[in-house]
């Protein structure tokens, strides 16, 4: 079992720090938009609480219209999301996401991935920091290295091309495998 809290809390804290002027900004994540990100981290979040409780529903994925009250959504989407894979039996069986079968642990570790990888996208794209525990960046480097020599028609939808950029960190290590440049902003530091 991983705990999603942490992770959770750091996008939470970087989404409190987007402004409504912000939504429109560009991210790493291609034709995406701030608002789109948004967007998907909310419908990936309720999906991942069905997911980890055994209930059926949608796929997730594609990105949910802002309501205006989004922060607030947001913030308690990730603490139910959080709190809804600390039950020992979200870990346990197989579930589905993306049109994918696969064992549930191992879509608690595509949870935890999404939550590093589109919290440092959003925080890109607004030029703040954003923090990551060892063991989640850990975790999330085991899942995407699998990747890592995939050709790329297998990673479309879920990686860009590996990123050919010297990593300092470990943190930038997994982008480039995730497919973004971690030397190259998207917004100017704030």
């Amino acid at each position: 079992m991983l705990d999603l809290g942490p992770a959770a809390r750091e996008v939470v804290r970087v989404a409190g720090e987007v402004g409504d002027d912000d939504l429109d900004r560009p991210t790493p994540c291609g034709q995406w938009r701030v608002r789109d990100l948004l967007g998907h981290l909310l419908a990936f979040a309720g999906h991942f609480i069905r997911v980890a409780r055994h209930e059926e529903g949608g796929a997730g994925g594609a990105p949910e219209d802002l309501p205006s009250d989004w922060r607030a959504v947001l913030d308690a989407r990730l603490t139910d999301l959080a709190a809804a894979w600390t039950a020992p039996s979200a870990w346990e069986g197989e579930g589905s996401a993306g049109g994918l079968t696969m064992p549930r642990a191992q879509l608690g570790v595509v949870a935890l991935e999404e939550l590093v990888l589109h919290g440092w996208d959003l925080a890109q794209s607004v030029g703040i920091g954003f923090e990551v525990r060892d063991d989640d960046l850990g975790a999330v480097e085991g899942f995407v290295a699998q990747f890592e020599h995939a050709p790329q028609e297998s990673r479309t939808g879920l990686y860009g091309p590996v990123v050919d950029a010297a990593a300092s960190t470990e943190l930038e290590r997994v982008l480039t495998l995730a497919g973004r440049d971690p030397r190259r902003p998207v917004a100017a530091a704030r």
